[in-house]
């Protein structure tokens, strides 16, 4: 995935610890920082090329509670994302003491981007049955909330996932 998504910049490549990455099991991780000015942006992506022999994808949801964050809100939204039509996410906000982040995340799967963990489970029995594949990535975007603003963080993680979503389908297998 290349340094510049739009006029965003990596600042930061991060590492996953080997504990993480023994519970996670992906075969490729990505863990980055990109900044456009004084917004920034955090990038996590698990690639799993199968699902098979108990891999597959940890929900935000559960994982981010288990590091320390109280989930505030969660809503799945349709993001425009300059496409033929809106992908549908998740949208998340999470508290770890004073600090509020905003997550956006969802399951990529060829052409095909899930929000809903059962929908993108039900595409994986379907997927192994028509084409005996079932490979999937889970794709998370975090956007620290600074000043309680909200809506700033949500404009900041919109451009960010319009800037990335073109790219990253050049990237997972088709």
């Amino acid at each position: 995935l290349p340094g510049m998504l739009g006029s965003w910049k990596l600042v930061e490549e991060g590492l996953v610890d080997a504990e993480t990455q023994s519970i996670l099991k992906a075969d490729d991780l990505l863990n980055r920082v990109y900044a456009d000015g004084a917004r920034g942006a955090g990038l996590f992506i698990a690639a799993f090329r199968s699902q098979r022999n108990g891999k597959a994808p940890h929900s935000p949801k559960n994982c981010l509670p288990g590091n320390g964050w109280t989930p505030m809100t969660s809503e799945e939204i349709a993001l425009d994302v300059g496409g033929p039509a809106p992908i549908q996410v998740n949208r998340y906000v999470v508290a770890h003491g004073d600090e509020r982040s905003l997550v956006l995340y969802w399951y990529q799967s060829r052409d095909r981007t899930v929000a809903s963990e059962y929908t993108a489970k039900f595409w994986v029995v379907v997927d192994a049955m028509r084409l005996n594949r079932t490979d999937t990535a889970l794709v998370r975007v975090i956007v620290p909330i600074a000043n309680r603003d909200e809506q700033a963080a949500g404009r900041a993680a919109t451009d960010f996932v319009r800037a990335l979503y073109g790219k990253l389908r050049q990237y997972l297998p088709a």
